[in-house]
């Protein structure tokens, strides 16, 4: 399951297994993983896990949450991400291993989306994406999964050696949350995410 390493003024301190499907951090007590500095909200953040994604969410926190120094409300975590929660530095650490979780996750309401293909003899066919997981591509040679989670939707380089592009750069083997407008690149075959 993942992990996470806890370092304040370049020692680490703790690292904690995400081993529950969700688990709060901050100053109180009652967090799943406390954190004891004034500078840290009583109810910081959360860190959400579902199957191997991992969502980090900042719970409306005095300082914020930062993820890579960037300000973040919501997150999709992936291998490698830095954390910053006021004087911590939080790395964050994907295996692949799913956390066990007692209570099936209940989806919530997403916003409707779609793929629409841009350009070739399919261009302007759009494809509903309502199922928790669309295919796209062909089998062995290159294949894009979209994976509808209850933050939302991302996309992963599933099957074949020919490298997906999303937005010109290489789509890997770790899921990347997809955004309105955000352009795939299947082999030539250039399709668009839309939400609503």
């Amino acid at each position: 399951m993942a992990k996470i390493l806890i370092s304040r003024d370049g020692v680490l301190e703790k690292t904690v297994q995400l081993t529950k499907e969700r688990m709060t951090v901050g100053r109180h007590g009652h967090n799943d993983i406390v954190l004891e500095h004034q500078t840290v909200s009583g109810e910081h953040a959360a860190i959400t896990t579902i199957l191997d994604d991992s969502f980090l969410e900042d719970l409306q926190s005095t300082n914020g949450t930062f993820v890579n120094g960037h300000r973040v409300g919501k997150h999709f975590l992936q291998h490698g991400d830095t954390i910053k929660l006021a004087k911590y530095r939080i790395e964050f650490v994907a295996d692949g291993i799913r956390p066990i979780s007692g209570v099936p996750a209940l989806p919530l309401p997403l916003a409707p989306a779609r793929i629409e293909v841009l350009n070739g003899s399919n261009a302007g066919r759009l494809l509903e994406l309502n199922k928790p997981q669309t295919s796209l591509g062909r089998a062995g040679v290159q294949v894009v999964t979209v994976n509808r989670t209850e933050a939302g939707y991302a996309a992963v380089h599933a099957d074949g050696d020919r490298v997906p592009l999303l937005n010109g750069a290489p789509l890997g083997k770790l899921p990347q949350a997809l955004a309105d407008g955000d352009v795939l690149d299947l082999s030539g075959t250039r399709m668009t995410f839309r939400l609503g």
